[in-house]
């Protein structure tokens, strides 16, 4: 398995595509991108990141650079971090949704957002022309850090959104955490946010009791402690805490794709006299256009990856965007996907509405999404993109942007190279389980 180099960072197997070398290279490479100054380090938890933490300090330190070391923190907290102590850059090390083998960097600039795609492109520049060397490694100048957490909760609880005096009753949540960074953070707000927690898988020791990736296939557990706990909601996030995952009071999935749908509706419902630009990606559920229209809002679309959202939100002044994925990027705290804003923002949605988790959910329109995907070599997926063009071409709306995507009046599907995997990810959505089957069918036989 090779190592993965995107706009979401290097990732890689443990000892085998991600090793000490490529973690030491990848960690200067990336200092002399920032240009020396303070940079931030932080990590979601698994059991091989405290090695990768001390080699990438240990480089920093020893090339002469201020670390400010985080321990074990949500990429969110670490982007905040970046900001707070006005850092030339920071690097996350996780590998997000990737099994427990897997880690990586994903890398942040001075204003704590991702690289973008030209500042991606001049770390590759800098990575490829890097003399091979030992590098000079040392504990002087690395400081820690363990107030960030807090600091990322109060900015949350500050949000104009947030107030508890229209809260109804003390909901109870059951949260998984799949062991991670997300462990004290999630709970810990929620608490203050006068939530009675059930803490599912909430250890921090980084061994994640199942799949990490938070789809419903990997949440049984989570959705049969809602039922048994007889809890209002359940919430899992993934390894680093970026994306929000909603179970209903019946333990069943609000969906990924809703916590931004249901978020956006909050939102705008509060801005409702002055319309709104919204930002999402091309993979995301039409149920957002729908929610869009409803405020007289206005909805801009981009490739996949966090940056890309995140990016077009600053450049069209948008209040609230993200990734169907749940990934929730609220621009009133920082451009970036953030599980634990979404957990605050769902919590006084639920006091607002009034009602239960499975009646929020059933207030927006209903799409049914399925995703999908399979190992290709790069060479043979050009091939593969070609035959699925040639096939729909013609008889709906193309977008090549990220990959293939083809808008039909009642339905769409998605095409596109993983950014995080060696795989091609298939999407579908239609007004039915059935037709998003029979359409994730039809073009698994084309691709076949």
């Amino acid at each position: 398995m090779s190592l993965i180099f995107s706009i979401s960072g290097a990732r890689g197997i443990v000892g085998q595509s991600l090793t000490d070398k490529e973690v030491k290279n990848f960690t200067f490479a990336f200092l002399k991108f920032c240009e020396s100054g303070v940079i931030v380090v932080g990590r979601d938890g698994r059991p091989s990141g405290k090695n990768i933490s001390n080699l990438v300090c240990e480089v920093l330190s020893g090339a002469g650079c201020k670390v400010i070391n985080l321990g074990i923190v949500p990429t969110p907290t670490a982007q905040l971090a970046v900001e707070h102590f006005k850092a030339s850059g920071g690097i996350s090390i996780t590998a997000s949704h990737n099994p427990e083998e897997w880690n990586g960097l994903k890398f942040l600039n001075s204003s704590g957002m991702f690289l973008n795609n030209l500042e991606y492109s001049e770390l590759k520049n800098i990575l490829e022309k890097l003399d091979s060397q030992n590098y000079k490694m040392s504990v002087e100048n690395i400081f820690y850090d363990n107030s960030m957490i807090d600091l990322h909760i109060n900015k949350t609880l500050s949000l104009s959104y947030i107030d508890k005096s229209k809260f109804r009753k003390k909901l109870k949540v059951v949260v998984d955490a799949v062991n991670a960074s997300g462990s004290i953070i999630i709970p810990k707000i929620l608490e203050v946010l006068n939530c009675e927690v059930v803490q599912f898988a909430c250890n921090s020791s980084g061994i994640f009791p199942h799949t990490p990736e938070p789809i419903p296939n990997n949440l049984i557990g989570l959705a049969d402690a809602v039922i048994k706990n007889n809890a209002d909601l359940g919430i899992a996030v993934d390894p680093d805490a970026d994306r929000l995952v909603l179970f209903t009071e019946e333990g069943k999935p609000f969906v990924e794709e809703y916590s931004l749908v249901a978020i956006t509706d909050f939102i705008l419902k509060k801005k409702s006299n002055n319309p709104q630009n919204i930002v999402t990606n091309l993979s995301t559920t039409r149920a957002l256009n729908d929610i869009v229209k409803k405020y007289n809002a206005t909805l801009f679309r981009t490739p996949v990856g966090e940056i890309n959202v995140a990016t077009k939100m600053k450049e069209v002044d948008a209040i609230i965007g993200g990734e169907g994925s749940g990934g929730i990027i609220l621009s009133e705290l920082h451009y970036g996907r953030d599980a634990i804003v979404g957990c605050a923002l769902i919590i006084q949605y639920l006091h607002e509405f009034g009602g239960k988790a499975s009646e929020l959910r059933n207030s927006f329109p209903n799409y049914f999404i399925l995703k999908d995907s399979f190992k290709v070599e790069s060479l043979i997926s050009d091939s593969i993109f070609q035959k699925v063009i040639n096939k729909y071409g013609s008889i709906g709306k193309i977008n090549l942007e990220d990959g293939f995507k083809i808008d039909f009046e009642n339905s769409w599907f998605h095409l596109r190279k993983s950014n995080t995997e060696p795989i091609i990810r298939i999407i579908t959505e239609a007004p039915t389980i059935t037709e998003a089957n029979n359409l994730l069918e039809e073009v698994k036989n084309v691709i076949k």
